[in-house]
């Protein structure tokens, strides 16, 4: 199944959109760019050079993800979150570097969360809607805030199932171990 792109979009040549993949309006894709197979970038959604999306993943509308962010696979970027890569922003600075930002498998992030450059999403993390991240995420772990602070674990679903502020022994909720209790798949 080759990727659709909508007529209102842009994919320049040399952008590597995989199989399966919807490119909705005004979406555009820069050259030297990689999307995955199977995913759907909203109206607006902005994919700089240099940037990797894995497979399966929903970027919503109004999301720019710039030059070094790279996003895992099924992970899923709320309307309007922001990512930044340079630290020392100025107009007039010739000489910025890129600060590369990691978003790992599975992780989510929620309307206009705010991902400053530098930091690791780790693998099934939450970030709350309007959070602003600034320092390093662990895997399963729920923040929120401005700054994001810890507010809890995850399931690899995304329920909470714990507030405390150390991991739980199990990060599998009720309905998931029900579901692995009668042998289907999470």
């Amino acid at each position: 199944m080759s990727p659709f792109v909508h007529e209102t979009a842009i994919a320049e040549d040399g952008a590597v959109i995989g199989d399966g993949t919807s490119v909705w309006h005004h979406a555009h894709v820069r050259s030297g760019s990689q999307v995955g197979e199977h995913c759907v970038l909203g109206k607006n959604v902005y994919i700089d050079d240099g940037v990797v999306v894995g497979s399966r993943c929903k970027i919503q509308n109004n999301v720019s993800v710039f030059n070094g962010v790279t996003i895992g696979d099924e992970v899923f970027v709320g309307p309007s979150a922001t990512f930044t890569n340079d630290l020392v922003p100025r107009a007039f600075n010739a000489d910025w570097k890129i600060t590369n930002t990691q978003v790992m498998n599975g992780a989510s992030v929620g309307a206009n969360a705010t991902i400053v450059c530098g930091t690791t999403l780790g693998e099934y993390s939450m970030v709350a809607a309007g959070a602003t991240v600034t320092k390093d995420v662990a895997p399963h772990q729920l923040v929120a805030g401005m700054p994001a602070s810890h507010r809890g674990w995850v399931c690899t679903c995304g329920v909470v199932v714990s507030r405390d502020d150390e991991a739980p022994e199990t990060l599998t909720c009720d309905a998931c171990q029900a579901k692995q209790d009668s042998g289907e798949s999470t």
